[in-house]
Order: C-alpha cells, then structure tokens, then sequence
C-alpha cells in the first residue's frame, strides 16, 4: 500500500530540518522546533503539517527577518540542478518538500524586505518550488513581482524558470488563488509566451497547466493564443497546446476546437443503444454509438459523452468525459462501445432514478438516451 501523501512531512525530516538550522546558527533551538512541529502530526494532513512547521519556525528563528534569511539559506542543500522531486533532508543539507514551509515563512515574514525575499524564493525553488511562498508577493506587489520574473526567464535553473510558469497560476492547487490574474490575465501572458518552447518539458507541462487556469476564467483568450501557437508549431508546442486546452476541449468550446483543427462535425448518430438499461450501483453502465460521415472527406473527431447525474433535488447535473478522438473517413461509419463504472467515489454522491447518456462530438450535442440507477 502507497505511504500517505501527507508523510512527506514526517518526525524523521523535521529533526533534519532543525539539526541543519542549528548548523547554521548554534543558538537555534532543535528541541523547542521538533516539539512543536511533531505535535499531533498523525491528525494533520500534508498542508497543515506544512503550516504547522512553518508556525515553529517562526517561533524559533530570529525575529528580525534579516537575520532569519541567512540562516534559512545557509541550511539548504547545496545546489546541483537535478531533479528534486524525490529530494529528501539528508547530510547535504534541506531540500526537497522539506521547503515548502520555508517558502511560506518568506511569503509571511518577508514582504517589507523585497529583495531579499526574492533572492531566498529563488535559492529555495532550487531545491524544491517556491510556487506558494512568491504568490504573496505576486499579491502584495504584482507589478514588481512580475518585473522580477522577467529577469528570470533565462535562468540556466530550469526550476527558477518553472516557478515563473508555476508559481503565477490563477488558480494553484493548495495555494490562494491570484484574483488580479484571475480577472486580467495580460502580466503572466508574456511570461507563457517566452516560455512555451522551453527546452525542458517540466517547465512547458507547468505553462500548459497555467494556460488551464487562465482558460477557466478567460476561454475565448485561451482559444487565441491556442490558434497562435499552433502555427508553425513542432510536436512539443502542439503538445502543450493540446494540455493547455484540456479543459475546453472537455466543455466542447467552439473556438478552442476550431484553433485545432476541429470544425462542426458532419456526422449523423445512427445508433445510440443504452445496453444496461437498469445498471445496479457497482456495476457499469454500457452503451453504443455508430456514427456515419455525411461528407466526401475526412474528418477530424473528437468524441465525448455525458452522464446527467440524478441529484437530491430530483433535477440532473451534467459530467463530461473523454472518450475518443479519430479521424472519420470520407462518408465512412464509426462503430464503439462503452463501459462506465458506477461506483463509490469521494467526488459524488450517486442518487437512484433516472440518468442520462449524452453524446458529443468536436463539443456538438447529437443526442441523448435515459438508464435507471438502482442503489
């Protein structure tokens, strides 16, 4: 069984992180850290142990944020550019997630002292990300964040060019969300845009994780520079592009689909037959289609469907899904079937009664059919 996610922050690696601060500064009390960091760690999950060891290096370190920094810094591993996903605390000194409250300490403690903070975010997602830490100062002073970043666009590190990507997303996971880039995406889109051919793949995946942010707010601008990018564009951008719009390819969005390529299908639905008419919880709903191309030419397609969902009112609520993407030959015939679990899960609660099956193709309804749930 997989270690729970949250045990990244463990006894083990916070009496690392402390004996590596009092490396750096003698007076740092180990003790007083650990006790307070370790205290009913088995009931917090992974973000608040983070905040957890984040609050016992506030109490720990020096008050005066200028002297904080240069203990902080003098505790981190030494630099080697590599991966640092799996980094753990060991000899060489804090890396790995081991950071992440480090960085939270800088976002909390260090916005009257820019510069310096600026200079400890960068060292910091060296050895890990400073993604959560530099969104207070995106925050506070965005315009001058932003300037920062800007310099940091050729950084041989290809970490400092991730938290650029990374750290500027709308809507992080874990993190507060940037509600000035939420509402006016423009500073962060020059960024993306130097960066979308980045030579490493982890930095262009963290541009096309940004671009789904900005798409959630601002769809038809995602569309554009979807259509923009795709000129000339070698496998890696189409790729990128294609992640980037996930979201609005999931949604069906008209001018996200016709940026790649995907124009109103000219399709009949022949045939969608619901094989399980009544589908008992736990078991899987099954269906199929066949769809016939009603032009002397081939044809892109990307087929989705839709399970309407019964919900406590008694009214339903739409899930899309991928299904299938293909390119349909001229006046040729499509013919697939589906299987789709019900089944327990943590995002849904499943109601008995009526259901719907919808189809979509390149995001056009063709048509729908009803299946009974039975719990």
């Amino acid at each position: 069984m997989a270690e729970p996610f949250k045990n990244l922050f463990n006894e083990k690696i916070i009496v690392a992180m402390g004996a590596h601060l009092a490396k750096a500064w003698p007076e740092f009390d180990r003790a007083a850290f650990a006790e307070m960091a370790i205290e009913n760690l088995d009931d917090l999950e992974l973000k608040e142990r983070s905040d957890q060891i984040t609050a016992a290096l506030t109490a720990c370190l020096p008050d005066d944020f200028e002297t904080a920094a240069p203990i902080m810094l003098a505790s981190l591993a030494p630099e080697d550019g590599g991966d640092v996903a799996s980094a753990e605390v060991n000899s060489r000194g804090i890396e790995g997630w081991a950071v992440m409250p480090m960085t939270h300490y800088v976002g909390l403690h260090g916005l009257e002292h820019f510069d310096l903070s600026m200079t400890l975010l960068k060292e910091m997602t060296k050895r890990s990300s400073s993604e959560f830490g530099i969104r207070f100062f995106l925050i506070a002073e965005p315009e001058r964040t932003v300037s920062v970043l800007k310099t940091w666009l050729d950084d041989p590190n290809y970490h400092v060019r991730r938290l650029i990507t990374e750290g500027t997303r709308p809507r992080l996971p874990w993190a507060m969300r940037l509600h000035a880039f939420m509402e006016d995406p423009a500073p962060i889109l020059s960024l993306l845009e130097a960066l979308k051919d980045d030579r490493e793949e982890y930095v262009r995946r963290s541009v096309a994780n940004n671009l789904n942010d900005i798409a959630k707010d601002h769809p038809d601008i995602v569309a554009q520079v979807a259509g923009q990018w795709l000129k000339g564009a070698d496998k890696n951008r189409q790729r990128l592009v294609r992640h980037a719009c996930r979201t609005l390819i999931k949604q069906g969005h008209r001018g996200t689909l016709k940026a790649l390529g995907y124009g109103p299908p000219r399709v009949e639905l022949d045939k969608l037959e619901i094989l399980t008419p009544r589908v008992t919880f736990g078991a899987a709903l099954e269906f199929e289609l066949r769809l016939t191309s009603t032009v002397n030419r081939a044809q892109p397609l990307i087929v989705d469907y839709a399970i309407h969902h019964r919900k406590a009112s008694g009214g339903t609520s739409p899930k899309v899904f991928k299904w299938k993407t293909t390119t349909l030959a001229p006046l040729a015939t499509l013919e697939a079937n589906r299987k789709h679990a019900i089944k327990k899960i943590t995002t849904r609660v499943y109601y008995p009664g009526a259901h719907r099956v919808e189809i979509f193709v390149n995001g056009i309804s063709l048509g729908s059919e009803e299946f009974e749930l039975i719990m």
